[in-house]
């Protein structure tokens, strides 16, 4: 059943308020890192963009250019890193065959640094983890 806000808006389950509360606590108290995944150009050459943004509790953003140097030194796809302030990043995954697997490596890597603490968002990445048939 869908339900609606006063100002006319759809209201969220509480399933997805529920988390979405608990997103914004971590990112307040805990040391955690945002991902959210964007297909920038949907033709070829394809080219995809992770936002990374840091919560409040982390201090020292040095570990994000450390792993994507680390990344870099080993992955054959192309990828640039971009500074935008102390809080917010931009890596850019360009054309390669093996794209979203090696954006997936970096995310991975970035939530074995933090222990898992890391919130992801797929914003328009078209990406099936772990579904290869379709």
């Amino acid at each position: 059943m869908v339900e609606f806000n006063p100002d006319g808006s759809l209201k969220l389950p509480a399933f997805m308020a529920k988390a979405r509360s608990e997103n914004e606590e971590r990112m307040r108290c805990q040391r955690c890192l945002k991902v959210r995944r964007e297909l920038v150009s949907f033709t070829a050459p394809k080219k995809c963009l992770l936002h990374l943004t840091l919560s409040e509790a982390l201090t020292d953003n040095r570990f994000v250019e450390t792993i994507y140097n680390y990344f870099k030194d080993r992955a054959s796809v192309p990828s640039k890193l971009r500074k935008i302030d102390e809080k917010h990043f931009e890596v850019e995954i360009g054309t390669d065959f093996r794209r979203c697997t090696g954006c997936l490596s970096l995310i991975n890597e970035y939530g074995e640094f933090l222990d898992g603490n890391l919130i992801e968002e797929k914003g328009c990445c078209t990406f099936k983890v772990g579904n290869f048939d379709s």
